[in-house]
């Protein structure tokens, strides 16, 4: 009899992960749909030129992405440079506060600035990159629905995406991270939402972590043409 109950109870469990998988994989495909991502799929490169606020200063950012994973950002803060980089190969960064010399960008740092700049987003084809996404139920939030969909990576790291559940577009994602041997926790708030070339992104992210930000997305081009070597590490 217990035997029984216990294969009764692994079937209905197995039903219900199905049932959740399925769900999970129609909001997705209308969240791909919504944002166009055949078409973000079909992108070469992308140009990014914003505005990030910050402990009230204004500092210019340009992000420049070349597909499969290269990738330039450059922030100017009060006419020094910041740089995150890289080259296909080997990840490099500039921080002129600390130092004028380049610095090997690795680690944990390297990853969150890969994470970043992924356009097409960790959660298309999550299951071949090795994740798990689970559908949490509807949450409301100040009055708006969303669904929630915890992601976990193939790393074991745990990201909360939450859904718009009438226009299907993120429009949240909450996220630990770790930073210089700490975990920190880090919210995205995605509005202003805009349709170019078919695909639909968000024009401001605030960031809700120890050092709040908002990012103002000002120019957003594809397919531009970019030399290999504007991403690698310069030797002057």
């Amino acid at each position: 009899m217990k035997k029984t109950l216990i294969l009764f109870s692994a079937i209905l469990i197995s039903f219900v992960n199905v049932v959740q998988s399925q769900s999970v994989d129609d909001i997705l495909e209308k969240h791909f749909k919504a944002v166009g991502q055949e078409k973000l799929v079909s992108i070469n490169s992308f140009y990014i030129k914003a505005k990030v606020s910050q402990m009230g200063m204004e500092m210019p950012m340009e992000m420049k992405i070349q597909k499969p994973d290269k990738f330039i950002v450059t922030i100017d803060v009060q006419g020094q440079k910041m740089i995150q980089a890289f080259d296909g190969e080997k990840g490099w960064m500039i921080i002129p506060m600390m130092s004028p010399d380049p610095q090997a960008l690795e680690g944990d740092n390297l990853k969150q600035a890969k994470e970043q700049v992924n356009m097409e987003g960790e959660l298309y084809k999550y299951k071949e990159k090795g994740s798990s996404a689970d559908l949490r139920g509807k949450v409301n939030i100040e009055g708006k629905d969303y669904y929630r969909i915890k992601l976990t990576t193939k790393d074991g790291n745990l990201k909360d995406y939450f859904i718009d559940a009438e226009s299907y577009l993120v429009s949240r994602v909450k996220t630990k991270v770790s930073q210089q041997g700490q975990t920190v926790d880090i919210e995205q708030i995605m509005s202003d939402h805009t349709t170019i070339e078919g695909i639909t992104m968000a024009k401001k992210i605030e960031i809700n972590s120890p050092m709040p930000s908002t990012i103002i997305m000002e120019e957003i081009k594809f397919n531009e043409k970019y030399d290999d070597s504007i991403f690698k590490q310069k030797t002057e």
